[in-house]
């Protein structure tokens, strides 16, 4: 009846959130500092904006396999298991980043996807465990809170290393940041819930997991909506320090603008007091019509300029918002029983956007230049609003 809390976690008083928000912001750090990198040494070393799209193409194909696999995995080496052995893919990523070619940078930005995949699986499953219903507002702004610290500091501080110091210098220190993060993991001890496990039920399948948790109405809204963040995100944080070279400026604005954007999560205390004044659900509407609209102010800007940065920076407005409140649908909807097996799913929604944007894109430059990729996007944002009205009013 009652589940014992692991022994790590007895350290903190005020409960489960604390920790696993520091946690969460060490993977941020590890993360963040090569996300305004990448996409430039991928530039560099594939020389098209096109052959990028590709390359993260395949990254994303690797990363989807992986996740769908998830609770094959988790059921192979547990829970704890899989972090570690996400952590090995970011060492192994860093390593193909500091000594491989062009023909090798897929595979390096696929294993690192796979890895922050893994590790976002695992930590929705961990709150899930260990934090109330009531409490689930108060602890993802606080999580967020501190992935923003992280992400405010990561993308400047990994693009001017890159840039002003050493080359290998960010790979460097991601690595050891994955590291930190790794041994206060274990220092934690979270550890595997058997509560939330059916006594010796014969695991269920792939083919029939994904029919069940789209046969749900709230788990397909709440699916839509933060693919389409998604989408956003990966677009700004693969385009965007390519919009910022374009527009003609150096690359230290690419990692101020990443930085800038998610310094906006500091505001996540603002955000869950809105929704907890005025519904989550009206919130959201609101959140994701605006990144809509800035999409499509962007598109009238035209070629990339100056400019166009206010409203990638306003149109990030929206989607901190998202980030902070589009994971509270899922997580007060999905069954206790059901939460590994829909949450496999459910966190196949940044390997789908990673997949998504790359496709999307490259469709849109088939016919069109691309900034009509931005209305593309601009109407999902919109049609994700329109899910997003038929949730609970008080969620």
């Amino acid at each position: 009846m009652f589940e014992r809390r692991p022994t790590g976690l007895q350290a903190f008083p005020g409960g489960a959130g604390e920790p696993i928000a520091r946690l969460n912001a060490l993977e941020g750090l590890a993360r963040s500092m090569l996300v305004g990198v990448i996409p430039l040494l991928a530039l560099d070393a594939l020389e098209t904006k096109e052959m990028v799209t590709r390359a993260y193409l395949f990254a994303s194909i690797l990363t989807l396999i992986i996740t769908l696999n998830f609770a094959t995995l988790e059921r192979l080496l547990r829970r704890r298991w899989v972090i570690t052995l996400g952590v090995v893919f970011t060492f192994i990523s860093m390593t193909i980043f500091l000594l491989g070619n062009g023909t090798t940078i897929a595979l390096a930005i696929g294993l690192q996807a796979a890895s922050a995949s893994m590790f976002s699986v695992c930590i929705s499953l961990y709150i899930m465990d260990y934090i109330g219903k009531k409490q689930l507002i108060y602890t993802e702004s606080r999580r967020f809170m501190y992935t923003g610290i992280a992400w405010t500091i990561g993308p400047t501080l990994g693009l001017w290393l890159w840039g002003n110091a050493t080359a290998w210098s960010p790979f460097v220190l991601t690595a050891v940041a994955a590291a930190c993060m790794l041994f206060y993991f274990w220092y934690l001890r979270l550890g595997h819930s058997e509560v939330i496990q059916p006594a010796r039920k014969k695991p269920k399948r792939l083919l029939e997991i994904i029919p069940r948790f789209f046969s749900q109405a709230a788990m397909r809204v709440a699916y839509f909506i933060v693919l389409c963040r998604a989408i956003f995100w990966a677009a700004l944080f693969v385009y965007g320090p390519i919009y910022v070279v374009e527009a003609g400026l150096p690359n230290w604005v690419a990692g101020g603008l990443l930085s800038l954007v998610s310094a906006l999560l500091l505001a996540s205390p603002m955000i869950r007091n809105y929704a907890s004044r005025f519904g989550t659900r009206l919130i959201l509407i609101y959140a994701l019509n605006l990144t809509a609209l800035s999409m499509l102010m962007l598109y009238l800007v035209g070629e990339p300029q100056p400019l166009g940065l206010m409203f990638w920076i306003i149109a990030s407005v929206g989607g901190v918002t998202v980030d902070v409140l589009g994971n509270i649908p899922f997580m007060r909807l999905v069954k206790p029983r059901e939460r590994t097996e829909m949450t496999m799913i459910y966190s196949t929604w940044r390997d789908a956007s990673y997949l998504l944007t790359p496709l999307l894109v490259s469709l849109v430059l088939l016919f069109a230049p691309f900034e009509m990729f931005y209305i593309l996007l601009a109407c999902l944002l919109i049609g994700a609003s329109v899910a997003a009205s038929y949730l609970p009013r008080r969620l």
